[in-house]
């Protein structure tokens, strides 16, 4: 009689579950897909000045140009980029993490990165990618970031995990795994909505896209070796597409 009554449960269990009535674990909020093709925007650094002798722009450029060029027509992307805009403060340097190199206003000139943000946000990505390297680590690592306090925070998590754990697989990279960007401590650039310590290019008061993450690819000092070899820059180009096209491609 148990024995009867335990299996007319389990399969009670087993149809709620099948018709999605219930579910085996917490659920992950994830935006809705967008009709058509998903828009890709890949924001490379545009910093000239986080090493001695290291141009992080040309590194971080040449690795999203190799994602671009690996697209094969399931989505569509787009790069914003500074470096060779005129009439811009900051266009090739500046911190992410600071006011007067982000969204402070001084007359009627744009920073680079509110230049690369506007810009984007008249795209109107789904999928937002910020392309950086590390310095002062002394770590031959990678390392994901996504926006604390965001409603889709754990669906860029699972994004983010993804991409640096493709690139990691290829390079020979650490993978140091998602953080917050509020995590890093640096600087005054502060999300309006929580309070805390931000990346700018992540906020999602200033980036409209659902899906953004910023990845930091290596150290220019302990990894420079790789970061500078074109061959391994259009093969981490190549897998960040391969991953965003996984996930976000034409079905």
């Amino acid at each position: 009689m148990k024995e009867a009554v335990l299996r007319e449960f389990f399969r009670a269990v087993v149809l709620l579950v099948g018709l999605g009535i219930i579910g085996c674990g917490p659920s992950i909020l994830k935006p809705d897909r967008p009709e058509g093709k998903v828009v890709v925007v890949y924001q490379p650094s545009h910093q000239t000045d986080t090493g001695r002798d290291f141009n992080e722009a040309a590194v971080c450029n040449a690795i999203a140009e190799a994602a671009i060029a690996a697209n094969t027509g399931a989505v569509v992307t787009h790069k914003v980029w500074s470096y060779d805009v005129p009439g811009l403060r900051y266009a090739r340097r500046g911190s992410n993490t600071m006011v007067e190199h982000t969204s402070r206003i001084v007359g009627d000139t744009l920073t680079g990165y509110a230049w690369e943000l506007k810009r984007s946000n008249e795209i109107a990505p789904h999928v937002f990618i910020s392309i950086h390297n590390n310095g002062g680590t002394d770590r031959n690592a990678i390392w994901g970031y996504v926006h604390e306090g965001d409603a889709y925070e754990a669906a860029n998590r699972e994004l983010v995990a993804e991409i640096i754990e493709a690139i990691a697989d290829i390079t020979g990279l650490e993978n140091r795994g998602v953080w917050l960007d509020s995590s890093t401590g640096r600087n005054d650039y502060r999300c309006r909505s929580t309070g805390a310590r931000a990346f700018f290019s992540l906020d999602e008061n200033v980036n409209t896209a659902p899906y953004r993450a910023l990845l930091e690819i290596g150290d220019n000092k302990v990894s420079r070796a790789l970061l500078e070899d074109p061959e391994r820059q259009n093969a981490m180009g190549q897998v960040i597409q391969s991953v965003v096209e996984r996930r976000f491609g034409r079905q």
